[in-house]
Formats: structure tokens, C-alpha cells, sequence
């Protein structure tokens, strides 16, 4: 599974653009990375960089990229409107796909221990990252700022978490952290005033709106703070303002947890509420990126409102997202540019292939792909099927008593449809893997043990991609049963197709379980897979043959 973080680090140079590109240039020159946006301001002398890519390599380009803005940026001599601490004043990572909060934490303590170390940098972890919790809050760490550090570094209460505590003049003090991820989201009225946007802006936003009396004055404590009164969804900040260039008012917002808080509830939160105003939403726009799970989940959330299946392919999922959001509204949106899984460069996959270029390469000398490549495949194809057999099932008349279940088979077939297809370039990069260890230096001593030790692993690696097939196969059965004994009797020899399909990626994957294993030293693995490998492959050889007599007297009893 790809796994990718977005970084977002801010620099306090806002103006001078050779620095500026001096410092994106380092995020470049890292492989597995992508630059996404660059925003410098003039009047906060201050530039948002975003990029994103693996988790090791955006590590790498953030701490290049802290090094020169520590090269190339002065902060005794810094001015600007925005509040700043260090050359890189933040630096907070954002999990996206593949990874969690906790290990962009632990990515922020190894960024912040290497600038600590190596840069002579303090370092504060702040937000999911912080090491207590009075550091959460990134406020509150950089209080003081740039100017109130060689106080703060003494105070036994702020000790940085990593480098020096003495102060440095130059660079300053930098903050690095670990957060989710930002959705600039904004919904778009059919009306030129801003106030109704307001007003809806105050009723979804959680800081809310000024508590007032009954003659619509504001109300305050016995300190003169004024009482709120919140507004519906936490993690949501948002004010109404009036577009120019669209002639229309629009409900801005920043979603700040998406997964508290995601822009389909928001939109239809804010339909309800315009429509209490007179008003109509006609759509939403998308400022910047947007994660593929919350896309992924406006599809199936407007799926489930129309009473259709959720158990689709992705890409009907964001099609129904785009259309449900309205966010063609005011410009064309192009999921390859807003989503940000997209902006990595696809290598050149086999599952991307053409099925006759797939047949081609696999017809040819070239040892791989193989039989592990196909074994897959064919559990992707059993997968498809069910959730084929599944949604012609759900809705249908005459089969109420099977929605429920069709539906949680159609979602779970789709799952085991993506990985079997990832397994299939899986399977071959980890055969490819094998022959680069084999082709490792051997001359010396030291050479040969660690040779041998990467042929040790690569062959484990080889062996158990098919193990994981073999165990996805399984459940790939457990669904082809359930859609013949409960699915639409009239693609029922689809069903029992699904079954079979799923048997061969069993038995392939079995088949290649075994190759591998005589290539590995370590006994106690070799025992453990294979006894499971058996077990399995057992199971599923005598499940499907009980699922294909069931298709057949079916068939037989409906002809």
C-alpha cells in the first residue's frame, strides 16, 4: 500500500525569491518527493511551502530544506506581520494515506533530533507530536516569538525537546509537529449577500456567534468576555464573503479534522440552512487538495442517501462525490490535480496495462510477471464478481431480505478486488527483488554474509506476497459462497465463476508459496507458512467444490 505524508513547512522569507527557491530546490533534488505549492507573502515576509511523498524521503527534504533556510535566512535582521519563532519557523507533517498520526509523530521526532543535532537548532514538537501537553498548542509554543527566545530558552518550564538551549541568533527556534489534514473547502449561494453567508458561516463554524439578548445586544461576563454560543461542527472554521470574479456570496471555511468533520456533512448542513434563509446552495469549491478517503466517503455517503449500493469502484465514488458536492461549479474539477494520492506519479504498474499488453508481457522469456502475478489477478477477478452478482442483488425486488448483506459483500469485495490487484505488481517486484540480492557483490567475507542475509529476506519477502494472496483467496471463497446461496438467481453462474476464480488464485498462490520456500534457511518460517499454506489451501479447495455444486443444482433445478 503506497504510503504517503504531506509537510508543510513555513519559512520567514517571504520577499527575497532566490532564497525562496533555494530552499524549494533541496525539497526537489529528494526522490519520492513531490513540490505541490510554494506561497510566499510579502507583508509577512513569510513563504507556505507543501509538498508530499514517502515517509523517509519527505523526512530527508525537510531536513535539507531546514538546512539551507538556516544558510540563507537571518533572523536577527527578520521583519514581518506574521508571528515567527525561526528561519523554519514550523514544520508539521500530515498523514494522508498509508500512515497514521502516531507515525508522523514519531517522523517529527526524528526530524526535530537530526536539526537539534546536527543544525544546532532548538526544537519544539508541538500539536499530535508535543512530548506534554502545554506544547500542543502551537500559540502557545511560540509565544515570545523570534525576540522572547533567549529568555524562554532558560526557563527550566521550556527547555527545547531537542538541540541546544543556548540561543541561536541566526536561525532562531524551530517548531515541528505532527497534524491533520487542512481542507480549505468553500460552498457557493446563489445571492450577492455576503450577509446570509454570514450567517451561515456562524451557524456551522465551532467558534459560533456572540451570545445577545433579547433586544440583540451582545452578552458578556463579569470579566467583559464575550459569550458564544457554538456553532454546529467542531474542527470548522468558516465566515461568509462576497466573490468578484463570480458575482455570488460564498460560505468559507478550513475543515482543520476532516475526519471529524468532512465537507459532505458540512454541504448538507449548509443546504438545510440556506434554504431556511430563502437561499440555495449551487455547488462547493475546492481550494488547494483534498485526501482520496474523504472523496471516497462523499461517494458512498450521496450512494446510501439515493439508496443505491456503496460497494463500487473508487473511481464511481468520486464521480458521485464531484457531482453531489457540485464541485464542476465553478471550475472543472480534475481529480488527477485535486487529490492529493494523485500527485504522485504512478510507476509503470501491470494493472494499468491493457489486457492484451498484460498477456503480451507475460507470454514473453521475461521470468516475471508469473504465476504469482496471475494468482492474484484471478482473486481480483473472483472479488469483481461478487460484487457484480452483489449489486445486481441490491435494490432488486424479491430480495429485501438480502440488501443488507449484498450491500457489506459489495463494499468487502471491492476492498479485496484493490489489494489482489496491488498484489499482482506486488508479486512481481518482490521476484525482481530476489534477482537484484543474487546479483550482489561476493568477494569478501563480510560480502558474502551479507549477501546471503539480503537473499534470506528477499525470498521471505517472495514467499509470503503469495502467503497473502493465498489468505485473501480464502475470504475471496467465503464471498462467492455467500452471493450463490443469497444473490440474484439469474447471474448465478457468475456467482459459481467467482468461486472458481477464486480456487485458482488459492491453488497459484499455493504453488508459488512452495517454490519459494526451499530457498530459506530459516526452519521454523519455512514449517510455520507451509503447515498454514496447507491448511488453506485445503479449506479453500473443498469450500469452492461444495460452492460449484450448489451453482450446478441450481441451475440444474431452474432449467
Amino acid at each position: 500500500m503506497l504510503k504517503l505524508v504531506e509537510c508543510v513547512p513555513n519559512f520567514s522569507e517571504g520577499r527575497d525569491m532566490s532564497k525562496i527557491d533555494a530552499i524549494t530546490h533541496e525539497i526537489k533534488s529528494v526522490e519520492g518527493t513531490k513540490l505541490l505549492d510554494v506561497d510566499p507573502g510579502k507583508d509577512t515576509n513569510r513563504t507556505v511551502v507543501t509538498f508530499i511523498g514517502e515517509p523517509d524521503a519527505v523526512v530527508e527534504a525537510a531536513f535539507k530544506a531546514i538546512a539551507k533556510a538556516a544558510e540563507v535566512i537571518n533572523m536577527a535582521q527578520h521583519k514581518g506581520a506574521h508571528a515567527r519563532m525561526g528561519a523554519t519557523d514550523v514544520c508539521p507533517f500530515v498523514p494522508v494515506t498509508g500512515v497514521t498520526m502516531e507515525d508522523c509523530a514519531k517522523l517529527a521526532e526524528k526530524l526535530g533530533k537530526r536539526v537539534g543535532d546536527e543544525l544546532g537548532i532548538p526544537v519544539y514538537l508541538y500539536e499530535q507530536a508535543a512530548s506534554r501537553s502545554e506544547r500542543e498548542n502551537l500559540a502557545d509554543v511560540r509565544a515570545g516569538e523570534y525576540e522572547g527566545l533567549p529568555e524562554k530558552l532558560q526557563d527550566p518550564e521550556w527547555q527545547p525537546d531537542f538541540g541546544p538551549t543556548a540561543f541561536n541568533a541566526k536561525s532562531g527556534a524551530t517548531a515541528i509537529g505532527a497534524r491533520e489534514f487542512l481542507i480549505a473547502y468553500n460552498i457557493n449561494l446563489n445571492t450577492r449577500d455576503r450577509r446570509l453567508a454570514n450567517e451561515i458561516a456562524f451557524s456551522i463554524r465551532e467558534r459560533g456567534r456572540a451570545k445577545r439578548d433579547a433586544e440583540g445586544n451582545i452578552i458578556r461576563d463579569e470579566n467583559g468576555v464575550v459569550l458564544r454560543v457554538p456553532g454546529k461542527f467542531k474542527f470548522c472554521k468558516a465566515v461568509g464573503w462576497y466573490m468578484d470574479d463570480f458575482s455570488r456570496a460564498q460560505v468559507s471555511m478550513n475543515l482543520t479534522n476532516y475526519k471529524v468533520t468532512p465537507p459532505h456533512i458540512v454541504f448538507d448542513e449548509c443546504c438545510k440552512l440556506a434554504d431556511d434563509l430563502g437561499v440555495r446552495v449551487t455547488g462547493s469549491e475546492l481550494v488547494g487538495l483534498i485526501p482520496l478517503r474523504a472523496m471516497l466517503e462523499a461517494g458512498r455517503y450521496f450512494l446510501a442517501k439515493q439508496g443505491k449500493t456503496t460497494g463500487v469502484p473508487e473511481v464511481e465514488l468520486i464521480h458521485t462525490a464531484i457531482l453531489s458536492l457540485g464541485l464542476d461549479d465553478l471550475y472543472t474539477f480534475k481529480p488527477e490535480e485535486k487529490i492529493i494520492e494523485f500527485q504522485i506519479e504512478k510507476q509503470a504498474y501491470l494493472v494499468e496495462k491493457k489486457v492484451n499488453e498484460f498477456t503480451d508481457v507475460l507470454s514473453t522469456d521475461a521470468p516475471a510477471p508469473g504465476g504469482g502475478s496471475v494468482a492474484a489477478l484471478c482473486g481480483a477477478l473472483s472479488g469483481a464478481l461478487s460484487s457484480m452478482v452483489a449489486a445486481l442483488t441490491f435494490g432488486k425486488k424479491g430480495y429485501e431480505n438480502s440488501f443488507e448483506l449484498m450491500q457489506q459483500i459489495g463494499v468487502d469485495a471491492q476492498k479485496l478486488k484493490d489489494e489482489f490487484l496491488a498484489d499482482v505488481d506486488r508479486d512481481t517486484a518482490a521476484f525482481n527483488k530476489v534477482m537484484d540480492t543474487w546479483r550482489l557483490p561476493k568477494k569478501t567475507d563480510e560480502e558474502k554474509q551479507a549477501r546471503a542475509a539480503a537473499i534470506e529476506e528477499a525470498t521471505k519477502e517472495a514467499t509470503l506476497v503469495p502467503f497473502d494472496v493465498l489468505k485473501r483467496a480464502e475470504k475471496a471463497a467465503e464471498l462467492a459462497r455467500k452471493v450463490v446461496e443469497k444473490g440474484n438467481t439469474n447471474s448465478i453462474s457468475d456467482a459459481g465463476v467467482a468461486a472458481m476464480t477464486a480456487r485458482t488464485a488459492a491453488e497459484g498462490a499455493y504453488l508459488n508459496v512452495r517454490i519459494n520456500l526451499p530457498g530459506i534457511s530459516d526452519e521454523h518460517f519455512r514449517s510455520t507458512v507451509l503447515q498454514e499454506a496447507k491448511k488453506i489451501r485445503t479449506r479453500v479447495v473443498k469450500h469452492t467444490e461444495e460452492t460449484v455444486r450448489l451453482t450446478e443444482k441450481a441451475l440444474e433445478e431452474s432449467a
